[in-house]
């Protein structure tokens, strides 16, 4: 077996370090050396998964007398008894994971259901949850549930598949695909894949699959394929153009915190001005949808370049104005 091969998954790290944190034993050192002792994650590493797992809502702090890292008090995980689906459910919840196992529905409406009851609430509260996480929660009828369960047992295997798939245009086509992981998004489960016949990577809406088989042909996943690379300078996580683009918008004082909190994209640099506005350069694959998702801040928000792309927003704008003339 390559070294690749029994390299821990970014996910297990991230479900390690949350289980080492709720002890509130270690040290920055301990928990390097906790999540893999054969080859501990460098301090860079180490800070970035801290960072993801703070942004993502989990209220660890360093305790500097003890000289640990813990949950703050009455948070715990260890209350919830969570099953490995629930564990995967947690983290589409808290928007780290984009590659998902198991019942996807049933494992976030689930975990959904103990962390109002459970986390965060002293132990015997009454009251009811202070926070509410809104989000769209994918609904898989048996048939595509038994397409998702097979396209996940192909994907562990690396196995091959075939499948009859419709587009958005309504357009029947045949696919011989090697499956390399899964995006939920918007409500709405998407296969990634390699397109035998096309040559190249592409996503399948699931719900757009029928007649899926699987094929003897079998795969080896690229050495440097990373279902959360990929999905990290889309808006979506599932539109991709050949080239990444750098964006800037500008933001008025009235949404530039609401903006800067926004992580639309991954890789993205603030900048802030005298008068409360913000200018927020993003890393995009794909400059239609980014021009789509900067609208919904109506004129709030500038596109400031590269050209093409404030052209691109002018003319969409030009198409809005022109649906509500007389």
């Amino acid at each position: 077996m390559s070294e690749t091969a029994l390299k821990p998954s970014k996910i297990a790290l991230l479900l390690k370090l949350l289980a080492a944190i709720d002890e509130g034993r270690y040290s920055l050192e301990r928990l390097r050396q906790h999540l893999d002792p054969g080859n501990p994650p460098g301090m860079r590493t180490m800070r970035r998964y801290l960072a993801e797992l703070a942004t993502a809502g989990f209220p660890w702090y360093y305790d500097r007398d003890a000289q640990v890292y813990r949950f703050e008090g009455g948070y715990s995980l260890r209350k919830l008894e969570l099953s490995n689906d629930e564990l995967f459910g947690l983290l589409a919840l808290k928007g780290i994971a984009a590659s998902l196992g198991g019942n996807i529905g049933a494992s976030i409406e689930g975990i959904a259901k103990r962390l109002t009851r459970v986390a965060g609430r002293p132990s015997g509260s009454t009251a009811q949850p202070a926070v509410r996480v809104q989000i769209a929660d994918p609904k898989l009828d048996p048939e595509r549930e038994a397409i998702f369960r097979m396209l996940q047992r192909a994907q562990l295997d690396r196995q091959s598949v075939r499948f009859a798939y419709i587009d958005k245009r309504k357009r029947l086509s045949k696919r011989h695909v090697d499956p390399y992981g899964f995006v939920v998004s918007s409500g709405r489960v998407y296969l990634v894949a390699y397109d035998r016949g096309r040559g190249a990577k592409r996503v399948f809406a699931l719900d757009s699959i029928s007649e899926t088989r699987i094929s003897p042909q079998r795969f080896t996943m690229p050495a440097g394929f990373d279902i959360e690379a990929f999905a990290a300078r889309s808006v979506s996580g599932i539109m991709h153009g050949d080239d990444a683009l750098r964006v800037t918008v500008r933001f008025s004082p009235v949404v530039a915190r609401a903006a800067a909190a926004d992580r639309v994209v991954q890789e993205r640099t603030i900048e802030e001005a005298a008068d409360g506005s913000v200018e927020i350069a993003y890393i995009v694959a794909d400059a239609p949808e980014f021009v789509r998702w900067a609208m919904k801040w109506g004129s709030e928000a500038e596109i400031l370049g590269p050209p093409e792309v404030r052209a691109a927003a002018a003319a969409l704008a030009r198409n809005i104005a022109a649906r509500y003339e007389p």
